[in-house]
This record gives C-alpha cells, sequence and structure tokens, in this order.
C-alpha cells in the first residue's frame, strides 16, 4: 500500500533520512577518482558539475554529499514522494519530475539551476529499465553545458531490494568505494542519431565507472557486489 497522506509522507521520509544517517554512518567510505581534473561534490568547487549515477546507488551520495546547492531530479510518482522527503532532510535541494508526470518543466528547471548549481540525475529513474540511460541526460548535459561527471560503486556486502532498479543495501560497517571519471561536455545536439550516439557514449561511462569501482574494491582484496 502506498502512503499518500502529505504528514505521513514527511514523518516516512524523516524517519528514512534519520534511518540513512545512523545506518551509513557505520560504512568505511572511500573515494578514488580516475585522474585529477575533478573532485567529488563539494562547495569547493569552482563551477558546477552535472553528476549522474545508477538510481540504485543513491544511498551513498545522498549521505556524503548532500547539501543545497546540489539539486536532484526526482521522479513526481507517489513511490519518489518519501525520497524526495529523505533527500531533502539528508541536505539536498529536490525537483520534482520524470520522463511521464512534469519532465520538460522540471528539466527546464534544472537548466535554470545549473547556471549556478550543482546538479544530480539518476539516467534510469524512476521506472527504468535499470542501468539504461534515458534520453534526459543528454537533454540536460546539452542545455546546461555541464561538464558531466560519471559516478560509479562498488560494495564488499550488500543486500538488494526487490524492486526495479535491485536498490542497493550495504551491510552496516562493510566497506564501500566510490569512483569518478574525467569529467566531459555534451555538445548541443542536432539531431535524434546525435542524441542516441551521446546516451550510448554516457551509458558506456556510467558502465565503465562501476567497473572500475569493483576493481578498486577487488585490488583490496574485497569481494565487490
Amino acid at each position: 500500500m502506498k502512503i499518500r497522506n502529505p504528514f505521513l509522507l514527511k514523518t516516512a521520509g524523516l524517519g528514512i533520512s534519520l534511518l540513512v544517517r545512523s545506518w551509513i554512518g557505520t560504512i568505511h567510505y572511500q573515494y578514488k577518482p580516475e585522474g585529477t581534473d575533478h573532485t567529488p561534490i563539494t562547495t569547493k568547487l569552482k563551477g558546477p558539475f552535472l553528476y549522474t549515477f545508477w538510481h540504485e546507488n543513491l544511498l551513498i551520495p545522498a549521505y556524503q554529499y548532500g547539501q543545497r546547492n546540489i539539486h536532484v531530479l526526482i521522479s513526481q510518482h507517489a513511490d519518489g514522494e518519501m525520497i524526495a522527503e529523505a533527500s531533502q532532510n539528508l541536505g539536498f535541494s529536490v525537483v520534482r519530475g520524470s520522463s511521464t508526470r512534469g519532465g520538460i518543466e522540471a528539466l527546464k528547471k534544472m537548466v535554470a539551476l545549473g547556471k549556478t548549481d550543482h546538479l544530480v540525475i539518476t539516467p534510469d529513474g524512476p521506472r527504468g529499465p535499470r542501468r539504461e540511460v534515458q534520453p534526459g541526460l543528454v537533454y540536460l548535459a546539452a542545455k546546461t553545458g555541464l561538464p558531466v561527471v560519471c559516478l560509479g560503486l562498488a560494495y564488499s556486502s550488500l543486500r538488494r531490494a526487490k524492486s526495479w532498479d535491485r536498490f542497493a543495501l550495504p551491510a552496516p560497517f562493510s566497506d564501500v568505494i566510490m569512483t569518478t571519471t574525467p569529467a566531459f561536455h555534451v555538445p548541443e545536439i542536432t539531431s535524434r542519431s546525435q542524441l542516441n550516439e551521446y546516451r550510448l557514449l554516457l551509458q558506456a561511462e556510467l558502465d565503465r565507472a562501476e567497473q572500475l569501482a569493483k576493481g578498486h574494491m577487488l585490488a583490496q582484496g574485497r569481494q565487490a557486489a
């Protein structure tokens, strides 16, 4: 049964954020970027970036980097309400919209916010297919002109939810490694074939970021999930 009462949604969102803080706070986290031309999300960056990662990996970036000058695109579907509330309690600013509800207006708002602030988008959300980049990421990157940074995560121990994205639930006191690949720009898109070309490029880069993170985990003698 889905919760629709606004008060219950806010309460559930607060509860989730408190659980995430106490639970994810036990995890040993490492950040290992590829190259040196960017850093993880931080207020010390000289300019805004567009960060992207698979929907299933939301917990770790939310805990590590939640702050108000980072705007996250969250769906308007009922299952996005609690995620939005929890994300705001963790420190992010939230823009609501998806490919089927409020998507165009949400992307326009993200474009405007991208002039001064960081943006975050999970390109396979809100309902999949899992680990498949949707055109919204390409559109946003092209319209904002922001350099895109792809995040990959590897876990030493986790369970997965029985959801469309197999949401990652790392075990308490386990190890997590996050990596980022060098930032790159998406030019103005002038054709469907060009849009698909960059969609596939971003797909490959996100997959590569995941493999890099797993490689770091294996190099430390740990299982990589």
